[in-house]
């Protein structure tokens, strides 16, 4: 008979394990290819010392000449909290109930929960891989001319929002608007109607997830910004400001090619790959029928299509913006977790618990990470592209 103590022990025993090796599998290539661990976590934070490089200790001399003074290497701390993700399942009393004589209907019902769950870990988890940190889906362009009665206005990209998604609009300034129900689409036109007006200065807003603003992983949108990064302000602290190239002609291979060669040249840096949009490596695909330099292949170890450019992969993510390629060295970055994905457990150690006023049982699912560059002026950039 299924009760709720054996639901609990399947889910801590069984679906637990099975559930962290789908979210940790082909959520994309990038995410693939970095370092996961938990030596840089220090209670919530993440504190990670970097080096700014020593070329002054080893010297060529006269056989009679003073030594060389020791240099005295430039280290710069990182100290950020770790982001708290977190997913949730539910199951109505009245379904565990209706299947408490069959195990095999208590397993469908579970398996159901749980690819949603799966299914909606992973979509999230990549976008904030190439996020902001405020979980962006869009920014305000216009507000509609009778936007204060009809509450459309115009965004720069619809591709992440849908019909009935609950956001919130933050404008410059940090004036928030709540409770923000997306009611139409025109994909078209690109504009968003929404239940009610966004205040204050719509034209520039950031439509972003409930709740995540400034609450999600640092990802490379943030890191290949223009702000702050990890406290340090870029212009004063150029090590966290990666390398950009913003294109006045349309792209051609040598652009490529010549940034990798400047990385490695400037910065010490061998890129192993390069990040890009669908539309973007359609265009690199092209460069490669028309010089027959830039090869199709299957990366057999991350399972995913892929070009590439002398020798570097080239891969594209649907969250990785038009317009721009990232050219990264992925020995540089890395998921500084807490622990991998867990159950949240009460007192009593019950994962299972039911969901305040309703006849549900619910689960959450955590984990404490956040997304570390370790070398951020070693990355590079191509901008309109």
């Amino acid at each position: 008979m299924i009760t709720i103590e054996n639901a609990d022990k399947a889910l801590k025993d069984y679906y637990l394990q099975a559930v962290s090796a789908q979210l940790n599998d082909n959520v994309s290539p990038f995410f693939s290819a970095i370092e996961k661990n938990a030596d840089s976590v220090y209670g919530k934070d993440v504190k990670v010392a970097v080096v700014r490089g020593n070329t002054e200790g080893v010297m060529a001399l006269a056989e009679e000449s003073n030594l060389p003074s020791p240099y005295s290497n430039r280290y710069l701390e990182i100290s950020v909290p770790l982001k708290n993700i977190y997913g949730t399942i539910e199951v109505s009393d009245k379904a565990l109930r209706a299947s408490r004589d069959s195990s095999g209907a208590f397993v469908n019902l579970v398996n159901a929960e749980m690819e949603g769950l799966v299914s909606g870990a992973k979509y999230n988890f990549q976008r904030m891989l190439y996020g902001d940190g405020n979980g962006t889906l869009a920014k305000i362009s216009s507000a509609d001319d009778s936007a204060s009665s009809n509450f459309k206005y115009t965004v720069d990209d619809v591709s992440k929002l849908s019909v009935g998604m609950k956001v919130e609009a933050v404008a410059d300034g940090g004036t928030k608007t709540e409770g923000l129900t997306i009611a139409a689409i025109d994909g078209e036109s690109k504009t968003v109607t929404f239940n009610k007006e966004v205040t204050g200065t719509a034209a520039g807003a950031l439509i972003t997830l409930v709740g995540a603003y400034g609450n999600e992983l640092t990802g490379l949108a943030a890191i290949f910004g223009d702000g702050k990064l990890y406290g340090y302000d870029r212009a004063e602290e150029p090590y966290f400001a990666p390398h950009a190239k913003t294109l006045s002609s349309e792209l051609v291979e040598d652009d490529l090619t010549d940034m990798l060669d400047y990385m490695e040249e400037h910065f010490n840096s061998k890129i192993n790959m390069i990040l890009c949009s669908f539309a973007t490596r359609k265009k690199i695909a092209k460069l490669a029928a028309d010089n027959r330099r830039i090869v199709n292949s299957i990366d057999a170890a991350a399972g995913f299509g892929v070009v590439t450019v002398n020798g570097v992969p080239v891969y594209a993510d649907r969250f990785c913006p038009d317009g721009v390629i990232y050219f990264v060295n992925t020995a540089d970055f890395a998921l500084s977790q807490l622990c991998d994905w867990e159950w949240l457990e009460d007192e009593d150690g019950k994962i299972l618990k039911q969901v305040p006023g309703k006849a549900a049982y619910g689960a959450t699912l955590v984990k404490y990470a956040e997304l570390i560059c370790k070398k951020p002026c070693a990355q590079g950039i191509l901008k309109n592209v």
